[in-house]
């Protein structure tokens, strides 16, 4: 997927010197075998992970996870998505490409749901979508990541 930005400062606390083992753990206790061969390292606000993820979404989930974490404004995802042909792979990301969203002050779920959805009802798509990552739907925070699945 690429090199993604983050709002470093915001999010999960981690140990210092210690990112990428807690990051790596993190991913691993939210998203379960998932990620297989899971690797994460990290230098200077950035976290890098390799492996390979059971889906496009839970590689998004796993990105999502690393960068909010309190001390990383970049992760370069470097995960593969297991897959039977390149061909396959290309059409599944293509037609589940999800819209990534920073929280802004204010923002509560049912209001990004009415944003993209016209439906604030809908707000449990997203908190579905976001459940390794949003922890409580009513504890959202400004500068955290998530992301909007198509409908």
């Amino acid at each position: 997927m690429g090199l993604f930005d983050f709002l470093r400062g915001k999010g999960r606390e981690v140990k210092r010197g210690n990112e990428a083992d807690e990051i790596k753990n993190l991913i691993h206790t939210r998203l379960g075998g998932r990620i297989a061969n899971l690797n994460v390292s990290y230098n200077d606000g950035t976290a890098t992970l390799f492996g390979t993820a059971a889906s496009h979404a839970d590689r998004e989930k796993a990105v999502l996870l690393a960068g909010n974490v309190k001390d990383v404004d970049k992760v370069d995802d470097r995960l593969v998505v297991r897959s039977t042909t390149p061909q396959e792979q290309m059409a599944a990301q293509q037609a589940a490409q999800p819209t990534f969203v920073t929280i802004e002050s204010g923002d509560t779920l049912s209001k990004i749901a009415k944003e993209h959805y016209g439906d604030a009802n809908k707000w449990q798509q997203i908190f579905e979508a976001n459940r390794e990552v949003i922890e409580d739907p009513d504890k959202i925070y400004p500068g955290q990541t998530i992301r909007v699945p198509k409908e």
